[in-house]
């Protein structure tokens, strides 16, 4: 959110923190493009320049790009950069735009999240159990570590939308 964005949004103490929060680790997350962007480099410098690309290389940017994607949902949506669908919601009225609001997070966003987390943790666990690891032989060991980032960040986003919904309900109170 660029400054102008952030000073016009009306404050709500609770909801200020968890997303400053939530923008500075995204920020710090970020660099993690910066570090697949590395390994891609030196992935196509290995394989065109000297005919030897590495497996674990490739599986590397798999996993950085995940990352980098599942992070990111939660900074897109305190910073309201995700991709929204306007057809009926830009003609709304301020209080109704919060209704909707309000009622999308309860009933379609947070229960899904909730799901997807729930379910994650099987999956991570399983991996872990069986100490999971690239089928290929010179893939990368502990699959279940890049597994474990999917309950983390879904709880990231989880987050991110509790601070939305807290910004949107007292902002319905107050009538702003």
């Amino acid at each position: 959110m660029t400054p102008t964005q952030e000073q016009a949004q009306p404050r709500v103490a609770i909801a200020d923190a968890i997303d400053g929060f939530i923008r500075r680790s995204g920020l710090c997350i970020a660099w993690v493009y910066v570090l697949l962007v590395a390994v891609i480099v030196l992935q196509v410098t290995l394989r065109k320049g000297f005919s030897s690309g590495l497996i674990a290389l490739e599986e590397l940017q798999w996993h950085l790009y995940a990352i980098g994607v599942m992070f990111g949902m939660a900074y897109a949506q305190v910073t309201d950069s995700h991709v929204r669908v306007d057809l009926l919601y830009s003609n709304f009225r301020q209080r109704t735009k919060r209704i909707v609001e309000i009622f999308a997070i309860v009933v379609f966003a947070l229960p899904f999240l909730y799901v997807v987390f729930d379910h994650s943790l099987d999956f991570v666990a399983d991996s872990w159990r069986i100490d999971e690891r690239s089928s290929a032989p010179s893939g990368l060991p502990y699959r279940w570590a890049i597994k474990a980032v999917m309950p983390v960040s879904v709880a990231y986003l989880a987050l991110a939308m509790v601070s939305r919904l807290i910004r949107e309900v007292v902002l319905l109170k107050r009538g702003e």
